[in-house]
């Protein structure tokens, strides 16, 4: 395979939350093979910083939008097109989910945080979201949305 320039291996996304009946859930979005289970990312937009091009890709890929928090709840890597990609990774407040989106042909669905991690194959995003409780309890999303995590 070739490898692509150095831009593309730079890439951001956002876990995807809200609270249900008060338990967190997580929307997850398939590959675009449908062959696994993911999180809203991609390749980040020179043009936008991490955090926004988190949330162009969520709309793009899952035809989500809401609040991204300012700071990054972590990061993974993993290998693509011969090389590493390094994922920083953004939390969303879901408040607008749409019926049709570009990527429409991707399954959704939200999940409650263990069977959302159950469902992922990349250890360094299990990792991320396992994280997103005590991510949320530290950081100032009271404004955002009622309720502890």
């Amino acid at each position: 395979m070739v490898k692509k320039s150095g831009h593309w291996y730079i890439q951001s996304a956002v876990i995807p939350f809200r609270k249900r009946r008060g338990k967190l859930q997580i929307l997850l979005i398939t590959s675009r093979k449908k062959k696994r289970w993911t999180i809203p990312k991609g390749v980040k937009e020179p043009d936008l910083s991490p955090r926004h091009s988190a949330a162009k890709e969520a709309m793009e890929e899952a035809g989500i939008a809401g609040p991204v928090l300012d700071n990054a709840i972590g990061s993974f890597e993993y290998r693509k097109w011969g090389g590493v990609c390094t994922v920083e990774v953004f939390a969303m407040v879901v408040e607008k989910v749409l019926d049709v989106w570009d990527e429409d042909d991707r399954d959704r669905e939200w999940l409650p945080l263990d069977e959302a991690i159950a469902r992922l194959d990349r250890k360094g995003l299990r990792r991320i979201i396992r994280s997103l409780p005590n991510f949320l309890c530290q950081h100032s999303t009271h404004r955002l949305i009622s309720g502890r995590y």
